[in-house]
Formats: structure tokens, sequence, C-alpha cells
């Protein structure tokens, strides 16, 4: 479908199609329509599937501007995906004049966010919270809501936030309406929109990621007590320059970036117990290329969006069908290649298994290198590099130093050799 399909703004119109979007995805062709008649909305889908416009024209069409307390919460389960979500809000509701949006969230001074919400906001993008202390202090009155959105539902649960979402939702008038999307469904999410949705619509949308061959996803099972070593074997074999590298647990994160960072490889590790400052640097420094290894959770990574990614690691096997398939989408996006890599030990097997069938064939088992295996691979990327060179570079000066070096009791071959040897000891 196009966007002019719907019935909505011209104003909406004109901002989606500045944003460069003329087809809607899936997500916003089965939410909107629903949405617009005000019916509450229980969806499944990832990252990366157009989610946001899909509530955002929605929540935008019922805006009254004249009235400037809040009449649109949408919560969020960390600071980087609130900002995200209510730039791209902004971003669609750019032509309604006087609009105003705000994002409120942990780490930034909650002084500035009072300011702004006395000045009067239509929507409140937040960290559930946050919110909550914006309640407490009076400074946030949800009396006027008419839409809430929960999004990334299943992140926020898995944070701790149940009992503040309750207590959101219990602060909103019983006539709203309710949108949850998540990329996950277990029970306490279907709890929660039996209890506090009217009637919802379910929509489930196939994440784009599972169809696409691009993604190239090879396992390798392997002991316990060598997974690391493994996993640095893996590195070296498949050349990684960069990689977000996902772990079940807070310890195992630790434990894999400490090992990476005294092996060598400049790493950082992300998980739910680091402040937002702290997680801000470190973002920053994977984007920017200063750190080679990302090691995170799927809680702390939920919500990120991070391109040029080549690969994806699972240090740690998912811990469903649908988490593997969040956390491969990573990688192949815009139309590029990808490769996803898994490390299955026996503690793995029964999750994995289950995965692999689900995947219909697209994972295939490989072999972890031995040492002899590793160092072929070595030298022959290498070798490769050279035949490339020789075909592409001007190697006139090159090969003049070489035949300057030659004599009696020494050889090209041997030079070659010797080159060859001080490359891999590098």
């Amino acid at each position: 479908m196009n966007f002019d399909d719907f019935d909505i703004s011209d104003e909406v119109k004109k901002a989606i199609d500045e944003m460069g979007f003329e087809k809607t995805t899936p997500i916003q062709e089965m939410a909107i329509p629903l949405g617009l008649k005000g019916r509450d909305i229980t969806a499944q889908a990832q990252t990366g599937s157009g989610k946001t416009i899909a509530f955002a024209v929605p929540v935008l069409e019922k805006i009254f501007i004249p009235d400037r307390s809040p009449q649109a919460i949408v919560l969020c389960p960390t600071r980087e995906l609130c900002l995200q979500v209510a730039g791209e809000i902004a971003k669609v509701g750019k032509y309604i004049k006087k609009l105003k949006v705000l994002a409120v969230y942990g780490g930034q001074p909650i002084g500035k966010q009072t300011r702004v919400l006395k000045k009067g906001v239509h929507i409140v993008v937040g960290t559930p919270g946050r919110v909550i202390d914006h309640i407490q202090r009076g400074n946030l009155d949800l009396i006027g809501v008419e839409s809430v959105i929960l999004d990334e539902a299943d992140e926020m649960l898995d944070m701790g936030f149940r009992d503040d979402i309750q207590t959101i939702l219990k602060n909103t008038p019983l006539q709203r309406q309710t949108m949850l999307f998540s990329a996950t469904m277990p029970t306490e999410i279907r709890k929660i929109a039996k209890n506090y949705q009217n009637n919802p619509k379910f929509i489930k949308v196939a994440n784009k990621k599972e169809n696409i061959p691009k993604i190239t996803q090879h396992a390798f099972r392997t002991n316990h007590k060598y997974k690391f070593k493994d996993l640095t074997k893996l590195i070296e074999a498949y050349d990684i320059k960069s990689s977000l590298i996902f772990c079940n647990t807070k310890k195992g994160v630790d434990f894999v970036f400490k090992h990476l960072k005294k092996e060598g490889y400049s790493s950082e590790a992300l998980h739910g117990d680091m402040s937002q400052k702290t997680r801000d640097r470190v973002m920053n420094k994977f984007r920017n290329g200063n750190v080679r290894f990302l090691v995170a959770t799927d809680v702390a990574a939920r919500g990120l969006d991070i391109s040029n990614l080549d690969f994806i690691v699972n240090y740690d096997v998912a811990q469903n069908y649908d988490s593997h398939i969040h956390r491969i989408g990573r990688t192949a996006r815009a139309g590029s290649s990808g490769f996803a890599l898994t490390l299955v030990s026996k503690e793995d097997s029964a999750n994995f298994n289950v995965i692999k069938r689900q995947s219909k064939g697209k994972i295939v088992e490989k072999d972890i290198p031995s040492d002899s295996e590793l160092e072929e691979i070595k030298i022959n990327r290498i070798l490769d590099e050279v035949k490339n060179s020789i075909k592409v570079d001007n190697l006139k000066n090159d090969m003049d130093f070489i035949k300057k070096s030659l004599s009696a009791d020494i050889t090209s071959e041997e030079i070659a050799a010797a080159l060859l040897k001080k490359l891999r000891e590098k």
C-alpha cells in the first residue's frame, strides 16, 4: 500500500513523503487502519519493521493541539530507544503546527524535563521509571491521555518494569486506546494484553530477516571448557574485524569481555547494570570503530540500531527462535550480506535444536578449525592478498628492490617465504 491510501491528514502525508517512505511495511499496512479506528492492538514485530510509524500515525491524527496536556504516552525500555522514537514521531508530525513531543528518561537532570512538561506537551515518550518519577512529583498528569503505546514490551518486562507499567496504565483513563508492540510474546505479555487492553486485535509480522538468504548462518559444537578459545579461533578463521557478541547473562558478558581484552582484542561490554552515561560511552566507541567487539546481553542490545555490521556471534544460544532472529537481524542490513555464527555447548543443545528445526535448514553446522587448519587459513588469506596486489598494484619499485637483494645464495622463493613468515608473526 501507499501512505496516500490511508485516510490521514495532508500534514502527516507530506512529512512521511519527505522522510522518503512511499510503500508501507507489513506492520504499517495492518496496524495503521486499526489504529485510526481506535482499536487496541497487540503486535508482534521486530526492530526495523517500521512499527514506530505504525503507531505514530494514529496517535498524531488524534492530537488536539489547543489542549497542551499529555494526550499520548509511549513507554520504551531504554534512553536510546526513547530518543529514537521521540525523534521519529516529531518527524512524522513535522507539519503539525505547535506540536510538542518530549522524551523523558533517567540520566538527564529531571528539572529540565519538568520545565518542559509544565509548559505543555502533547506526546510523552519515556522509560517507565522516569515516567513514574514525574507522576509522583506531580509533573505529569495522565488523566487526558487517549493513547498508550508499549514499545518493546517484552524488553521492558525483562528489565523489571512490570510493576511500573501497570502503575502507569492504572493512572490513565479506562477508555484509552492501548497499542502493544513486542518482538516476542511470552506469557507475561499476554497477561498484560488480557488485563489492560480492550478486545485487542493480534497482529504478527514475520521478521523480514527470516527469509533473507544473505545472512549466512553457521553453528559450531563446542565444549564449555574450550568455548572461549573456540570463539577466538572463529574470530581469526573468519577474519572478523568487528562484531556484536551475544551472551545470555551479565556474568557471561563480563567473562567474555575480560578475556577478549586479556587476549589483546579491543572490546567493550554492555549490560543492564550499567549507568546510562557508561552505556552511551560504550556505544559511541563501538559505532565510531574505536573498539572491535561489543559483548552484550539481549536486554542491553535491544533497540540499538547499528549499521555496517558484517558479523553477529552468539557466544550463548538464544533462549528461543524469535530472540535468535532478532539477534541475527542486526547484520545484512540495507541489502548487504552478513554472517551469524553460533557456538553450541552441551548446555545449549536443547535450545539450539529447537532453533535449528524452526530455521528450516538455514543453519549449517561446521567444525571448529584445528590449530593446523587455522594456520593454513591464515596463510591462504595472506597469499590471496598477495595475488590481488600482483593484479592491481604497481610493483615495479618493489621488484627492483627484490632484484637488488638477490644473490647466489638467496633466491626469490626464499625471500617470499621469509616475508610470509614475518607477516604471519605479526
